[in-house]
């Protein structure tokens, strides 16, 4: 079996199919929401995403076939004066799964954020997803907090129209 780790190429076709499939199953998980992405996302997306500097995708590729995606977008830390790289999408198709693709993945969002001169790798987890966290815990992350007493940080989102 041959494991394969890329940045994407925005501009390569098979890359950008890759993607989409990868996302919607991501999506499709009820991790991911159990709701496939809009015709609008997948018709748009990749092209959007090459025309931002901030954003970039990993894929994994098992024996020449798509398994596994991380989008990430880059931020700025304002305490560290530095950048910063928030994963936004992980997954990794069902059949693939306990390969250690997640560690493979996880390792060239590491390599490239470090070559950006990032100062550290965010990401939100459901409260529920046990897995992941576990799972994110063996590769480095934990929770956010300043001060115990006042606890973790908590993620929040409003909706704009």
């Amino acid at each position: 079996m041959s494991i394969n780790v890329i940045r994407a190429d925005y501009n390569n076709e098979q890359h950008g199919k890759d993607l989409i499939m990868l996302l919607n199953a991501y999506a499709l998980d009820e991790m991911g929401g159990s709701e496939a992405l809009s015709s609008h996302v997948q018709e748009n997306l990749v092209s959007t995403m090459s025309k931002r500097s901030d954003v970039f995708t990993v894929l994994c590729y098992v024996d020449e076939k798509p398994a596994g995606i991380i989008n990430c977008i880059e931020d700025f830390s304002t305490f560290s004066c530095k950048p910063l790289i928030n994963i936004h999408d992980c997954g990794v198709l069902a059949k693939y799964r306990g390969l250690g693709l997640s560690l493979k993945l996880f390792g060239e969002v590491e390599k490239i954020a470090i070559e950006r001169g990032c100062c550290k790798l965010t990401l939100e987890v459901l409260q529920g997803n046990k897995l992941a966290q576990n799972a994110y815990k063996k590769l480095g992350f934990s929770g956010y907090e300043l001060d115990p007493k006042l606890g973790h940080a908590l993620f929040w989102e409003k909706k704009l129209k």
